[in-house]
């Protein structure tokens, strides 16, 4: 299996070097399908001089990237869907999708079967699934809530925010970045979603400290 190793040693296969960030590239597809066709493993990992553990496979740089193409042309030559190693929760490549708002490649790991924890449902609107976490005889933490309220605040949300909050989420939490819930939400654009955080006392975190 051919691998190339970068000047810091860090040794990827052919198959990362399509998915890598930005992605896009010309005929990524196709690329992905004929390394396949030649014997590329498409569930191989990185290699660190640091092992990862578990290491990053092509499919969650392709994630990482919101290279829709590319992650399909992956998952149709048997990469796993949910295999570990994404780089902050060392999750699946569901992880990755909403970890860096990548929400192309989320939606179609969605379709394509990907399991979701609270907090990426939360951040893809799944209402439905988020509810399911927080009922029968152990449901999830108002610590789980409350992070998966800035997920959902993130992904522009507002119906699944709206039901976190209602179950305690705390409304100005500094979360990820130093950012609150409203400055998550406001990258997202939700202009809806926005004013009804304001309307409920929502701050940015240079106001809250």
């Amino acid at each position: 299996m051919v691998r190339i190793v970068d000047a810091h040693g860090v040794s990827r296969t052919l198959l990362h070097i399509v998915a890598d960030w930005p992605g896009h590239f010309p005929n990524g597809a196709r690329t992905v399908a004929a390394l396949i066709a030649a014997g590329a493993d498409v569930n191989a990992g990185v290699i660190t001089p640091v092992p990862a553990k578990p290491p990053e496979t092509p499919l969650l740089w392709a994630a990482s990237s919101d290279y829709v193409a590319v992650l399909d042309a992956l998952l149709d030559g048997g990469a796993d869907i949910e295999a570990p190693g994404a780089i902050f929760t060392g999750g699946t490549p569901m992880s990755d999708a909403v970890v860096f708002a990548q929400w192309k490649a989320a939606r179609r790991l969605l379709q394509r079967g990907a399991l979701t924890t609270v907090w990426q449902a939360a951040a893809l609107g799944l209402l439905d699934r988020v509810k399911d976490y927080f009922a029968g005889p152990e449901p999830c933490s108002i610590d789980e809530a409350t992070n998966a309220f800035w997920n959902a605040c993130r992904g522009g949300q507002r119906e699944t925010a709206v039901y976190l909050l209602g179950l305690g989420a705390d409304l100005n939490w500094i979360g990820y970045d130093s950012s609150t819930p409203l400055q998550a939400a406001q990258e997202s654009g939700a202009e809806d979603l926005i004013a009804w955080l304001r309307n409920q006392g929502a701050r940015s975190a240079d106001v809250l400290e």
